[in-house]
């Protein structure tokens, strides 16, 4: 039986909303920047990252169904589980009005969802390292890309950041007590406060290769937390 899962809650709860078809799984497309050079063979193809792209569920009304239900539960953005991708999610947005006369006229619809190009694991935990004693760390990338943290980092002082024996940040914690990096959105925050004047380095640096990843560090540094470290495409 196919299924959705939105926000947490999962399509079977939705009063009389059957999901009739599930899209494919695919590769999004990665963007590219074309140059043809006069005298040059070919041409010249800069990557520019893999675009976001839309996925397309068709849904069905069934028995003592909710309209109101139903439309409900698909006004919404957040992160999208597909019943044959049962591990992975997606952030999305649904940008596309339903067709409400089509869905209650022949009680199906097709749901847009737009979706950003990388996925990641349902099941994967949150790591939390006690870091007493220690000034490394191991952090596996079970995916299949090179994925993008999100790093808390508890402790004072000025701290050396290190990835795979490469300085990547100089943290001036000070008394803060802890700061959060976010490598894809680029930014240090506190409690949803930024904190970038803290952190001098380059965020395209502190990117997880596919299979393990060595942290190091000096300073003082008590606790490191760390999510998104596994991405798919």
């Amino acid at each position: 039986m196919n299924y959705l899962i939105l926000n947490g809650k999962k399509s079977t709860y939705v009063q009389g909303l059957l999901i009739q078809s599930l899209p494919p799984i695919t590769k999004p497309k990665i963007r590219t920047e074309r140059i043809e050079i006069d005298g040059r063979d070919g041409d010249i193809i800069t990557e520019l990252g893999y675009e976001a792209y839309d996925r397309q569920v068709t849904i069905g009304l069934y028995g003592n169904y909710d309209v109101d239900e139903v439309i409900r539960y698909f006004n919404s953005e957040g992160v999208a589980t597909f019943s044959n991708e049962p591990y992975k999610y997606y952030n999305y947005k649904i940008l596309d009005q339903i067709d409400l006369d089509k869905l209650i006229r022949f009680r199906q619809a097709t749901v847009t969802f737009h979706v950003q190009p990388f996925k990641f694991s349902t099941v994967e935990p949150l790591r939390d390292y006690n870091t007493s004693g220690v000034q490394s760390i191991d952090i596996q990338n079970s995916g299949n890309y090179k994925a993008k943290p999100i790093i808390t980092i508890y402790g004072s002082g000025t701290i050396n950041l290190s990835l795979n024996d490469m300085q990547v940040f100089v943290i001036n914690l000070g008394n803060e007590g802890h700061i959060t990096i976010d490598v894809a959105e680029m930014e240090a925050t506190k409690d949803n406060v930024l904190k970038n004047r803290l952190v001098i380095g380059n965020y395209d640096n502190l990117i997880f290769n596919i299979g393990v990843n060595t942290l190091t560090w000096t300073g003082s540094v008590t606790k490191i937390e760390i999510e998104h470290y596994s991405r798919w495409i």
